[in-house]
């Protein structure tokens, strides 16, 4: 579990194919300093496993199946990347509950610059559109950001600079794929209407609880 505020900007030290996976070493001295071999670390929004810790690199191992779905498979030595350490009890969730679970890809339509902020526009999967509501969260290559316009299969950001400069944000350009996750509880309640359940909130239901 992870919050979505990136604590680091790491580079890829190396990345090459051991076998049926990849080997993905980076270069990321706080998360080294604060990990062990076996733990969950947030690479770009994506949660891998620890095979081996150094001073201040780590190296993961990344199947097929995860390079192909994700923008890992697209990493070439020297390129920047956000990083975040699991959640641990007793931290502070400043963003919003990220799995680590990379749903789709999506694509950098538009970036333009406004008086406070930033703007990023991206291009998802027609069928991902239910799942962007206005003003809700979302993870874009590990980043927890709001959304501020939605579209059917589009959605713009607005970023404050503090969050471009931390994040490999300010490195997106038209045409860059960026890996996004979108808001769990959003999708559990996307799956509960999809079954059909019937809601259990009824008019009677929240005067005997106090509403009116």
């Amino acid at each position: 579990m992870f919050t979505g505020i990136v604590r680091e900007l790491g580079k890829v030290r190396d990345i090459r194919r051991a076998g049926s996976a990849y080997r993905l070493t980076v270069d990321a001295p706080v998360a080294a300093r604060e990990a062990r071999t076996g733990d969950s670390v947030a690479i770009n929004g994506v949660c891998l496993t620890a095979v081996s810790v150094q001073k201040s690199a780590m190296a993961f191992d990344v199947i097929e199946e995860t390079a192909r779905r994700t923008g890992l498979g697209s990493l070439a030595s020297g390129d920047r990347i956000n990083v975040e350490g699991s959640l641990k009890v007793g931290d502070q969730l400043g963003g919003h509950f990220v799995l680590g679970h990379i749903d789709c890809l999506g694509k950098v339509r538009r970036v333009s610059k406004r008086a406070q902020d930033y703007a990023i526009e991206l291009r998802i999967p027609g069928e991902y559109g239910h799942l962007i509501v206005p003003k809700g969260a979302v993870a874009i290559d590990g980043v927890s950001l709001t959304v501020g316009d939605a579209g059917k299969d589009t959605f713009t950001l607005y970023i404050i600079p503090h969050t471009l400069e931390a994040t490999t944000l300010k490195d997106k350009r038209c045409g860059d794929m960026v890996n996004i996750e979108f808001d769990v509880m959003g999708k559990y309640a996307a799956r509960y209407k999809e079954l059909g359940r019937p809601s259990k909130v009824s008019d009677t239901f929240l005067r005997e609880h106090g509403f009116s």
